[in-house]
């Protein structure tokens, strides 16, 4: 692949990295990105794994050194994910992803439906639940949507975040962080199974997660810095370009 080829690539990282660690939905510009460089899907589907992996490793590290995060949800949160994201990798051999997609869309619909009409939602923090019952719904939520991500994929921080405003009583701020726990977790799973089948090209991931690392932190910093509002429309850009994405996908068919 040309060098100017990559550098492009890279570039297209970078702005992922940085949307990503706000709301999600990085593979929005790097997944066509990889197939528009010439690169078969399957190839494209397993570098995309090798270099959002880092992006979402830098964003989990600055929400850390940020104190973002709930560190007593993290080993749970990760654990879940990670399983999730393999037990959903399995499911592909079983069930067609694409059968997802009208059920996707109705829930991405309804969440964009939610951020329009309550303006307050996930503003600021609400009461905490008790620590038992928060351990056990961080565990549900990260197995669930990491079997998601493993599976099919599209909208994954998305969800992510508003489980945890809805269910965990996050603001927008805490529940972008903590969903990079989950995040990376399944990424990492998901990385684990594409390397192992020989579907990563190094060469063209590598640069790009140097980029994708950048982009991480820039966006990490961001959220810490601006706070709900730009997570908020971060995620309703992220679910507006999602439904259109997953909507014409369904047309095509």
């Amino acid at each position: 692949m040309q060098p100017t080829v990559i550098a492009g690539l890279a570039a297209a990282a970078f702005v992922a990295g940085t949307i990503d660690a706000i709301a999600g939905g990085g593979g929005l510009i790097t997944v066509p990105a990889l197939l528009a460089a010439g690169l078969p899907t399957h190839i494209a589907l397993g570098t995309n794994k090798g270099q959002s992996t880092f992006g979402s490793l830098s964003a989990l590290l600055n929400f850390w050194r940020g104190g973002a995060l709930d560190r007593e949800r993290i080993a749970r949160s990760f654990a879940g994910g990670f399983a999730g994201s393999l037990l959903g990798a399995a499911a592909v051999l079983v069930v067609p992803p694409a059968t997802l997609r009208p059920v996707v869309l109705v829930l991405l619909v309804a969440v964009a439906v939610a951020l329009a009409f309550r303006p307050d939602i996930g503003a600021m923090e609400r009461p905490a639940i008790d620590a038992a019952k928060a351990s056990l719904r961080a565990w549900i939520i990260a197995a669930t949507i990491g079997a998601y991500d493993g599976f099919f994929g599209p909208g994954t921080g998305t969800f992510l975040i508003m489980a945890y405003v809805v269910w965990m009583h996050d603001a927008m701020t805490r529940a972008s962080a903590n969903a990079k726990v989950v995040n990376f977790a399944s990424n990492l799973a998901a990385l684990a199974i594409f390397a192992s089948r020989g579907v990563v090209r190094w060469e063209v991931a590598l640069p790009m997660a140097a980029a994708q690392f950048l982009g991480g932190a820039l966006g990490a910093r961001l959220t810490l810095r601006v706070g709900p509002r730009l997570v908020r429309a971060a995620v309703m850009l992220v679910v507006i370009a999602l439904v259109a994405k997953l909507g014409r996908d369904l047309l095509a068919r």
